[in-house]
């Protein structure tokens, strides 16, 4: 016996099945179309803004559970205080500097037979600069497919110069 024929369900043509891997980019390039961040900013540029600061994850790999779950409840605050009647900008940031970022930089010299201390250390440097910049971008395109609004095309990054200039004054 067949047991589907002994079930009442309704007769719909909504389709049981999501089709995410067809359908998730169409969204993504909406999104990014319609400039839905910036959207929202301007519907409320009259209204008391809501600033919340992103404490930027390190541009290190890929993102795990815990940055996706802090991006998406820093999100949630943002949508909520949007659908409040406030003005919203969420700048995401990243940490740029510091030893997550060397470690990975140091294993890739080691795995191409390379040591640290035989390479100019503005040569390291530069090496942790791009390896930063590299993750930035593979991040940021994570956290937009998780459906984050916020300003992704000008991002507070430590490694920027005028970042550095002022932390730099700040300690002189």
């Amino acid at each position: 016996m067949d047991y589907k024929d002994t079930l009442h369900l309704p007769q719909t043509d909504f389709q049981m099945r999501g089709k995410l891997a067809e359908r998730e980019p169409l969204f993504l390039e909406l999104w990014e179309k319609e400039d839905i961040h910036t959207k929202m900013y301007d519907n409320r540029k009259d209204q008391i803004p809501f600033l919340l600061h992103d404490g930027p994850p390190y541009a290190n790999g890929h993102i795990h559970n815990g940055t996706a779950l802090n991006k998406i409840l820093k999100d949630i605050v943002n949508r909520s205080q949007y659908l409040m009647g406030k003005r919203i900008c969420f700048v995401p940031g990243w940490d740029c500097h510091g030893l997550p970022i060397e470690w990975e930089v140091e294993k890739n010299l080691r795995d191409a037979g390379q040591n640290k201390d035989d390479i100019p250390v503005t040569k390291f440097r530069k090496k942790c600069r791009a390896f930063a910049e590299k993750w930035i971008n593979i991040q940021r395109e994570e956290f937009k497919r998780l459906g984050v609004a916020a300003r992704w095309e000008k991002p507070y990054l430590t490694m920027d110069t005028k970042s550095e200039a002022l932390i730099y004054e700040e300690l002189t």
